[in-house]
């Protein structure tokens, strides 16, 4: 079987697009350039939604490029089972786009974090996360300003009831989030959204850990195997 091709958008001020690719290609998957502008998947087998930052963040992160004319295609085959992955403004994007429930504010304390971050696992059955186990405890880093995840009571009992937050944040919450959510997916599990950023740990050289690679090797077997 050729290699499963995984598109990667790039939005104007996106920044982690080119480490997403390369994280995708150690997964063993082919990356492919996808420009936010454009009406075309180019035929991909899953899309990752890289983090930094997307034309308009200044009104509220991500409420404007959920208008891009790719997510209009990204939100009909997600819809429809498409594997879609947003990391950091990603998970903004698929927010706002209404893919995932919530919202993402300024983080408390309204400063910028970066640090390595400690998270636990809790849904280890997504699309994204089939290489963990639930419990496990990984290190990647967190980079946001608006990371703090927020939901009406009913919306985060949903989420809570139906095990679909992918993992929280432990020893410290960085940014206030609700419940120590630093990830959550769609009910059919094809959708998933971190504030972590799971490419800036996929070699040793470079990361903290190389803990977050299994996010994109989880994806790969998925798709090698569907």
């Amino acid at each position: 079987m050729d290699a499963a091709r995984v598109g990667v958008i790039t939005f104007p001020g996106s920044l982690d697009d080119r480490d997403a690719a390369r994280a995708i290609r150690l997964a063993g998957a082919e990356p492919v350039a996808l420009w936010h502008a454009d009406h075309d998947l180019r035929g991909v087998d899953a899309v990752v939604l890289p983090g930094g930052f997307s034309y308009g963040d200044y009104l509220r992160a991500g409420a404007i490029a959920r208008f891009a004319p790719l997510m209009s295609e990204i939100v009909d085959a997600a819809k429809g089972g498409l594997p879609v992955l947003g990391i950091c403004n990603g998970f903004q994007v698929l927010c706002e786009s209404h893919l995932l429930p919530g919202a993402l504010l300024p983080n408390a304390g309204l400063h910028f974090v970066c640090r390595d971050q400690r998270l636990r696992v809790d849904n280890a059955d997504t699309a994204w996360t089939t290489e963990y186990r639930v419990g496990q405890e990984i290190v990647i880093p967190v980079k946001n300003r608006d990371g703090r995840y927020t939901a009406d009571e009913r919306t985060l009992a949903e989420l809570e009831d139906t095990g679909r937050v992918v993992a929280r944040y432990l020893d410290l919450n960085p940014n206030g989030s609700l419940g120590d959510i630093a990830g959550i997916c769609n009910e059919a599990g094809n959708v998933v959204g971190l504030m972590p950023h799971p490419e800036h740990a996929v070699e040793s050289l470079t990361g903290p850990s190389t803990d977050g690679l299994g996010f994109f090797t989880s994806i790969v077997k998925r798709l090698v195997n569907a």
